[in-house]
């Protein structure tokens, strides 16, 4: 027996969709709400950690995954300027266990193609083009409003609707992001053929200059910067920024330039940061992933904590027989502290660079964020 028997969820990104996978394969009834009209075909891309590959074996998509992304072992630290030299080669502790690469990249879209099909083919009912606008509750449902009229009665509502999300201003959260300071140029392009693991480059006119590779032919490269508004710049006049601001950097550089005068798009978004803070739930209702907390990318853990709220929530839905108070507290003792943890370690490594602070234990931080996520959530 579970706690719930039908579920609504909104938010069709990793957590929403995770969420759906794990509850309609224990035979939960799942419909879930996306406002957008499709799936987005296209986007950059994204570094998943061993923990959130981990989560993917146990949604049942990990083979599907690993073969659409490009899994690597390590970190190489390139130097600014003439040849960029690498300087250091990391190793990465395997945070999902022995049996996953330390890290993977791929892309958005393919990432979120392989977590709608399964979810599908676990019976979940997925309404793209649908936004829920209102609710209701009582002690045993909450009646759902979709687009001005009811989508009907559920156990529970999964507000897994990102950054901005609808489902957390209709039970009263009035948290929202806040910008950090930096901003970050994005770039999907050809895979360089000496690329074959993340690089970064600390130095020269950026705080950060990076590339993943997530696929055999493919990586997706970004700057960081200080955080401005581009919002009225057009894309010709993006690529252009991109590669002025590039040409301090050499090496594989060279190629990811070649591809944006190519054509190859360049999109612009800031830093953010949030965190509510526990409980997550109001009654019948609770916030997952970006709708629950958000941090900059600085160490690629964003969407494996929307993965691991999906995970640890199913587990205890599917697990226990009732939705109440003992169900929120073991789930806010296992989400929240790791959750902020997060958040602030992402935070710390973009401040200590907008501070220039030289001797900041970079290496020891992140260190730290590995120990703590190779424990499972």
């Amino acid at each position: 027996m579970t706690a719930v028997q039908r579920v609504a969820i909104a938010g069709a990104g990793v957590a929403g969709l995770a969420s759906a996978i794990f509850l309609a394969r224990a035979g939960v009834e799942v419909d879930l709400y996306d406002a957008q009209p499709a799936l987005p075909t296209r986007g950059s891309g994204i570094t998943l950690q061993g923990n959130a590959l981990r989560v993917f074996d146990e949604l049942g998509v990990w083979d599907e995954v690993a073969a659409a992304g490009k899994a690597f072992e390590g970190l190489n630290l390139r130097a600014p300027g003439p040849g960029a030299p690498v300087v250091a080669a990391l190793p990465d502790l395997k945070t999902g266990g022995p049996d996953y690469p330390s890290t993977m990249g791929m892309s958005r879209p393919d990432l979120a193609r392989i977590l709608l099909a399964a979810a599908e083919a676990h019976g979940a009912r997925v309404h793209f083009g649908r936004r829920i606008t209102g609710l209701s509750q009582t002690d045993d449902g909450v009646t759902v409003e979709v687009d001005g009229e009811s989508a009907g009665t559920f156990d529970l509502l999964v507000g897994a609707d990102g950054l901005h999300s609808a489902v957390r201003e209709l039970i009263g959260i009035h948290v929202s992001p806040e910008q950090t300071g930096m901003g970050i140029w994005r770039t999907f392009v050809s895979l360089p053929p000496d690329v074959d693991r993340s690089e970064l480059y600390y130095g020269g006119p950026m705080y950060i200059a990076g590339y993943t590779p997530t696929g055999d032919d493919t990586m997706y490269a970004f700057l960081v910067e200080a955080a401005q508004d581009r919002s009225h710049v057009a894309p010709e006049e993006a690529r252009r920024i991109m590669v002025e601001q590039s040409r301090a950097y050499d090496g594989p550089w060279n190629h990811i330039r070649a591809d944006i005068e190519a054509g190859a798009d360049a999109n612009y978004t800031w830093f953010t940061r949030h965190l509510v803070e526990a409980p997550w739930n109001r009654g019948r209702v609770v916030v997952i992933g970006d709708a629950a907390h958000s941090c900059p990318p600085t160490i690629a853990q964003g969407a494996a904590q929307g993965l691991e709220d999906a995970a640890v929530l199913s587990e205890l839905l599917v697990d226990r027989d009732a939705v109440d108070q003992a169900l929120w507290d073991a789930f806010h003792e296992r989400r929240v502290a790791r959750a902020k943890a997060i958040v602030d370690a992402s935070v710390q490594l973009g401040q200590w660079q907008l501070d220039g602070v030289r001797d900041a234990d970079m290496g020891g931080l992140m260190f730290g964020v590995a120990q703590l996520t190779a424990a499972r959530a």
